[in-house]
């Protein structure tokens, strides 16, 4: 999986949580909406730190972080449907697409300790 695509993917996806999070504060829901504002921008950021990293163990620990992210992001989402505030194909599009950035990064995170181990 190409590190590009999976940037633009993350940038999508926040894109797309950010208008959710606008739509959620004119229902006058904040609490989620703050959570899954955080979590659902940060999984972008901390891939783009990734390109920058201070070598391969910090490049692994800002794609774990971003994957942890993503994982809190699916669980707001269905809290999200589960409370009424998104509909089912609201959830099943956001949901699809944080479960996609998720395997894209376990695949990041396992190629990456592969070559890690590969030069000791």
């Amino acid at each position: 999986m190409s590190e590009s695509k999976l940037r633009t993917q993350s940038m999508d996806f926040a894109v797309s949580i950010i208008n959710l999070v606008k739509l959620l504060k004119e229902k006058r829901e904040s609490i989620i909406s703050n959570q899954i504002g955080r979590s659902g921008t940060s999984i972008g950021a901390n891939i783009r730190e990734a390109q920058y990293a201070h070598g391969k163990a910090d490049f692994i620990a800002k794609l774990q972080i971003a994957l942890k992210e993503a994982n809190e992001t699916g669980y707001w989402l269905e809290l999200l449907f589960k409370t009424n505030y998104i509909s089912e194909a609201e959830y099943k599009t956001l949901a699809t697409a944080c479960t996609s950035i998720r395997v894209m990064l376990i695949s990041s995170i396992s190629t990456a300790k592969e070559n890690d181990d590969g030069k000791k």
